[in-house]
């Protein structure tokens, strides 16, 4: 079996999609995209192809060994996104090629059923306790919000207040056993984080995720002295190297590689291995599309240490399509009570409405991320 063609999609509401073609008729679809640059990403997919056409699309490790080493200069959001979509698909054909589950070839089950989390609040977030509630009625057990608007180095208390005014609501609302996950999301510099890590404490969030930047990370020991709440971190961490010495630092309880990112399946798999030596859990970051949730749940599957999966339906980015206006086979996304079933079809277990895609690939996105400034005109993080 070789590899004969590379096609790749822009479609709304901020994705790229790869299709791999086989000359034996099987095909593999990945995700290969970072969110607000999907053009940049696309151009590294077509000229990583050159590396592929003609290979044999089982010879996974391989593949992805030429495709980093094979360039004098690694890693990074672009390099390791286009390889990650790339692998993605390959592990897809390779499932059907023999017919089997993608998490069957990494080890099997280690669970029977995921469980997930969904978002609320926006960007901005308001009225959280209602949205909270309307997640729980629909079975979820826990969610995610962002903690703040923008934040500067140092700030007001009247918006730490408001955050944490934001989480009470929830925790009244919705009792002492629901989790809630408070995502920093690199807004907030490090001497704010401290204050609010302390202040958050007594509403037990499910855990605080990217207290600061990851290029940061050594705030996390100080940061880590003011709270004994979960701390969570790695959306934007790319590969095993990228974990060493987030993990060896020993601040971290839960890691959160973003399959689309971090280097694919296998990549996820391998620091999800380091990070159990560490006895620390993983929570794969997903806030995109069908393959990249569909490629974590079968990491999932296999993962002793796994604790939860983020998935992004509904998610305030996804105006006009969502995960399952993709795919033929919704029902592999089904959740109920907060879980969503291991898929048992061949490869990824999603069968890709093609048309759609097409469809949705001419009218493409222009998806970038908001710039925000503070009250001065200097640039927030957003």
């Amino acid at each position: 079996m070789k590899i004969t063609k590379l096609l790749l999609y822009k479609v709304p509401p901020r994705w790229l999609f790869l299709k791999i073609e086989t000359d034996e008729g099987i095909s593999g679809w990945g995700e290969p995209v970072v969110e607000g640059r999907a053009e940049t990403v696309k151009a590294a997919v077509n000229e990583l192809s050159d590396y592929i056409i003609g290979r044999n699309p089982n010879d996974i490790e391989d593949i992805w060994q030429t495709l980093y080493r094979g360039g004098f200069y690694r890693g990074g959001p672009i390099l390791m996104s286009a390889i990650s979509g790339i692998e993605q698909a390959l592990w897809d054909i390779k499932g059907k090629y023999y017919n089997i589950p993608v998490y069957e070839m990494l080890g099997g089950k280690a669970r029977q059923k995921i469980k997930v989390y969904s978002w609320i609040g926006g960007d901005r977030p308001a009225e959280v306790a209602a949205a909270a509630k309307e997640k729980q009625e629909q079975g979820f057990q826990a969610i995610k919000m962002n903690a703040s608007e923008e934040m500067n180095y140092i700030d007001s208390f009247s918006k730490v207040e408001a955050v944490i005014e934001r989480v009470a609501s929830i925790r009244e609302a919705l009792g002492k056993d629901f989790g809630i996950g408070v995502d920093f999301h690199g807004r907030i510099h490090k001497t704010m984080a401290k204050t609010l890590v302390k202040e958050l404490e007594p509403y037990r969030p499910m855990f605080i995720e990217e207290p600061v930047l990851p290029e940061n990370n050594e705030a996390l020991r100080e940061i880590a002295q003011h709270t004994t709440c979960p701390i969570a971190t790695g959306e934007r961490m790319y590969t095993r190297w990228g974990f060493k010495q987030l993990l060896q630092d020993g601040y971290v309880d839960i890691i959160q590689p973003d399959l689309s990112h971090t280097g694919g399946i296998l990549e996820g798999k391998k620091i999800a291995a380091m990070a159990e030596a560490y006895d620390v859990s993983v929570a794969p970051h997903c806030p995109l599309g069908p393959m990249t949730l569909a490629s974590s749940v079968h990491l999932d599957a296999s993962t002793p240490n796994f604790i939860i999966q983020e998935q992004s339906l509904g998610i305030h980015y996804n105006q006009g399509m969502d995960i399952l206006d993709y795919i033929h086979n919704p029902e592999v996304f089904a959740y109920e009570d907060g879980y969503v079933n291991i898929p048992d079809q061949p490869g990824l277990g999603i069968e890709i409405n093609e048309e759609k895609v097409k469809q949705a690939a001419e009218a493409g996105h222009d998806w970038k991320n908001p710039i925000w400034r503070h009250e001065d005109g200097s640039i927030a993080e957003w």
